[in-house]
């Protein structure tokens, strides 16, 4: 069954678990942003992986260490900052 919590403890876990985008950039952007440069980074990889794999083509051993050191997407999106990290750099900000 669920804990029944008071609501100071539920505002107190709000405030550590809830994240805002604190990137500087309008946020409405990212919607289409984070995707994009998902999707870019992920065609990168794909395209070497071609071009590796023409290069070895007819060579067994050499497509075989071409799995094993596959390379990985180098775009990661920068984590988001706690509510409460952003309200009390937001109240720094107004006094």
């Amino acid at each position: 069954m669920k804990k029944v919590r008071s609501p100071q403890e539920k505002k107190r876990l709000s405030l550590q678990k809830d994240r805002r985008n604190a990137y500087g950039e309008n946020d409405k952007s990212s919607r289409k942003a984070i995707p994009k440069n998902k999707a870019l980074a992920n065609r990168r990889v794909r395209k070497t992986d071609k071009q590796n794999v023409a290069r070895s083509m007819g060579d067994p051993v050499a497509l075989e260490t071409l799995t094993k050191r596959r390379l990985k997407p180098d775009w990661k999106k920068d984590p988001d900052v706690s509510l409460g990290q952003h309200i009390s750099r937001r109240k720094g900000r107004a006094e």
